[in-house]
């Protein structure tokens, strides 16, 4: 009995010292393969979820992936965020360029913010260059397509310094 009881200990230790890594996709993307493959490549929503997960595993970390084309939704989950996540990476699509709710809902949150972008919206069109959610992250990751995502996850996962040991001490630490 006395081990159920460390066992139980020892899971609820290990939940409250995970990292909790919440992302978050906004218009369009749920169409990421066919939407604009000169732009954003072929690769899925799908593939990236996965990829997001098997690094999570890897790194010992909760993940919570979602996708929404409604502006309203994604400042619910921004909102639900401030309970359920440590840190929020965020690609907030079309709704970079326009959304005080989704800014004012970011600014709420008190942990760390990567905003990831798959194009360079630095080397776009006017219209897709400045995103007004930048003034509240803490990163922005753009133009590494999909693998924006991965770099978010590792910069959130070091900022908090739940990098796994197993990793080069350049990639776990950084510069000195």
């Amino acid at each position: 009995m006395a081990e159920v009881v460390i066992s139980c200990a020892a899971i609820a230790f290990a939940e409250s010292t995970t990292m909790r890594l919440m992302i978050l996709n906004g218009p369009n993307l749920n169409l990421l393969g066919v939407r604009e493959p000169h732009i954003y490549g072929t690769t899925t929503l799908a593939s990236i979820k996965a990829s997001c997960e098997e690094f999570a595993r890897f790194a010992g970390a909760q993940l919570s992936f979602h996708q929404s084309n409604n502006e309203g939704v994604l400042v619910d989950i921004i909102q639900s965020a401030r309970e359920q996540a440590d840190a929020i990476i965020i690609n907030p699509a079309g709704y970079s360029f326009t959304s005080i709710a989704m800014l004012d809902a970011l600014k709420m949150f008190e942990g760390p913010i990567f905003e990831v972008h798959i194009s360079n919206i630095h080397a776009r069109d006017e219209l897709h260059r400045h995103s007004k959610l930048s003034s509240a992250v803490k990163a922005v990751v753009a133009g590494l397509a999909p693998y924006g995502y991965i770099v978010a996850m590792q910069a959130a996962l070091q900022a908090a310094g739940t990098l796994p040991e197993s990793l080069p001490a350049p990639i776990r630490l950084g510069p000195k």
